[in-house]
């Protein structure tokens, strides 16, 4: 179905579930262009801005300045409608999901990624349960660098995320900071980098198909057998294998942030990331739990 026929069908059922946050932008689009105030505002505005432009200068300026203002009025409208999309399927996904739905906030900075940039927020938050006994918070999250040139002009690049946040206090004895993050760089370079490092050390596994696509780097104190227990085969092929694309996570204090790049504001690619963020916290409670049950472990 295209998206015009999957709108109209949708146009007398706003309540059907939307598939991404895209899904019901043409619906509204179409509701804010049958209501007389868009075209008061867009039409109404244009042409008052026209008329006094004619009057005053020409025109030809008068016509110029009313087309550019008449197409910014729908541009504007379009946004609008893009807004209102968005803000009904997230809160259909919340309430599908028995999650609780938040605005634009502010995330703790406990890990690497939370921290970069010179601000950071996240759009929008689902608070709740991703599976029984993991409770967490997936954001729309987004970190801002600026930049200034030679002549004074500052330049904002955003850098957006789709991430899932969770504590796992159980694992902090065993493993206080872990790090899986996507392949990139030279092999080549690998080692030169390594010597640069002074609180973090390269986590070495015998898979070929983990090692292209991930680099894995622990705190230097690290127990490396815990490691390599926790990277069991079926976690790896896991991570190789089913894992969503360019999936990552970081793991700081108890605090595990799982997080793909780029802003999927869709069902599918929403569950992905909140089942693989699942998945990661169960297997470091798995392995956190069979070390302190085994002989020898603390407490």
């Amino acid at each position: 179905m295209s998206t015009d026929e999957r709108d109209e069908a949708r146009g007398s059922d706003v309540a059907a579930e939307p598939d991404d946050a895209n899904d019901l932008r043409g619906y509204h689009f179409r509701q804010l262009l049958h209501k007389p105030l868009t075209w008061v505002l867009v039409g109404g505005g244009s042409l008052l801005l026209g008329v006094l432009l004619a009057l005053a200068f020409s025109p030809v300026l008068g016509a110029i300045v009313f087309v550019a203002a008449f197409l910014i009025g729908l541009w504007l409208t379009f946004n609008l409608a893009d807004s209102r999309a968005a803000d009904d399927f997230f809160h259909v996904y919340a309430k599908q999901r028995d999650l609780v739905l938040g605005g634009k906030t502010s995330l703790p900075p406990t890990t690497p990624l939370l921290r970069k940039g010179d601000d950071q927020y996240a759009e929008r938050t689902l608070t709740g349960e991703l599976s029984p006994g993991v409770g967490a918070t997936p954001a729309i999250y987004t970190y801002v660098t600026e930049t200034t040139d030679s002549k004074g002009n500052r330049d904002k690049t955003y850098h957006p995320f789709t991430l899932a946040m969770t504590d796992v206090p159980e694992c902090v004895t065993n493993v206080p900071e872990l790090y899986c993050q996507r392949k990139s760089g030279l092999r080549s370079l690998e080692k030169f980098e390594d010597v640069f490092r002074t609180s973090k050390q390269r986590v070495e596994l015998e898979s070929e198909a983990l090692d292209d696509r991930y680099e894995i780097f622990s705190a230097k104190s690290q127990d490396a057998v815990w490691l390599r227990q926790l990277f069991s085969p079926t976690f790896i092929v896991w991570l190789t294998e089913t894992a969503p694309d360019k999936f990552a996570f970081e793991l700081v204090g108890g605090t595990l942030v799982a997080y793909v790049r780029g802003h999927h504001e869709d069902t599918a690619d929403l569950d992905k990331v909140s089942a693989a963020t699942a998945m990661v916290a169960s297997r470091l409670r798995q392995e956190s739990g069979d070390s302190a049950g085994s002989p020898g472990a603390a407490g």
